[in-house]
């Protein structure tokens, strides 16, 4: 009784602050004066992008080209499996690029300690950035001590400056169990919470930005994954309110803008 009624009580608040459209247009403006397109160079792209290598079928060649496209184009960080970082730390040292390693991917379903194990476990090997998955069925079991916990967990095998993501998977939640994710995320300490893997189906879309940027306020990072493929879908998801891209085709998105001046 006790759990359905902190749900009803976290719904009811987010929806009411949801609902204030002229809140949401004013923000929705400015957003798009600050980051539309004329003003965003291919540079300026780059410095949002996750370079990101994920499939199981990858080979060595392409994570030697994964790190020398980030240090071509200037990516903000190179987002890879734990069991590639201490590889990708060794090709990046000394170049700025930021190392990303994904935690309980792509399903999210491993227990807490193993997730805590494979984090502290990439951080020894390198990595600035974790990406963990979310415990989705204890979401949509309404188990939200365990959600809770599960990102704690994480949080807490963190240094102090490592940045964590919560990777909430919209394309499997309602409405309502995105909010819950994120408002979970939030009052767990995360630094992010970003859209999904890319590997349950659906992807990034304004909207979810929309509603995650609206949830969590401006003092924690949004991320947008999933089936960004070009540089105009890029600025709309930053005009959204997303300030973190994860993008496997990310040289041609770049390549893409300084072909078309950057617009």
């Amino acid at each position: 009784m006790e759990q359905n009624e902190l749900i009803d009580k976290i719904t009811k608040e987010v929806m009411s602050r949801l609902n204030d459209k002229m809140q949401s247009q004013s923000s929705n403006k400015q957003d798009t004066s600050k980051h539309s397109g004329s003003v965003m160079s291919p540079l300026e792209l780059a410095g949002y992008i996750d370079h990101t290598l994920l499939k199981p079928e990858s080979t060595q060649e392409q994570f030697d080209k994964l790190c020398e496209d980030a240090k071509a184009y200037k990516f903000k960080s190179v987002c890879v499996n734990s069991g590639w970082v201490p590889y990708v730390a060794k090709k990046l040292r000394g170049s700025g690029i930021l190392i990303c390693s994904v935690i309980g991917f792509p399903l999210g379903e491993m227990d807490t300690r193993s997730k805590a194990f494979e984090a502290r476990s990439a951080i020894s090997n390198g990595a600035n950035e974790l990406d963990m998955v979310i415990n989705v069925s204890a979401l949509k079991s309404r188990n939200l001590k365990l959600v809770e916990e599960d990102i704690r967990a994480i949080k807490r095998a963190c240094r102090s400056n490592t940045i964590l993501k919560v990777i909430i998977e919209t394309g499997l939640l309602s409405e309502e169990e995105k909010i819950l994710a994120c408002e979970i995320s939030k009052k767990a300490n995360a630094d992010f919470v970003k859209t999904c893997t890319g590997f349950m189906g659906g992807g990034a879309t304004v909207a979810d930005i929309q509603l995650m940027r609206r949830i969590v306020g401006s003092k924690i990072g949004v991320k947008a994954s999933g089936g960004i493929k070009d540089f105009k879908q890029a600025i709309a998801l930053i005009n959204a309110g997303a300030n973190r891209l994860g993008c496997g085709a990310s040289v041609a998105i770049v390549t893409g803008a300084t072909s078309q001046g950057g617009y």
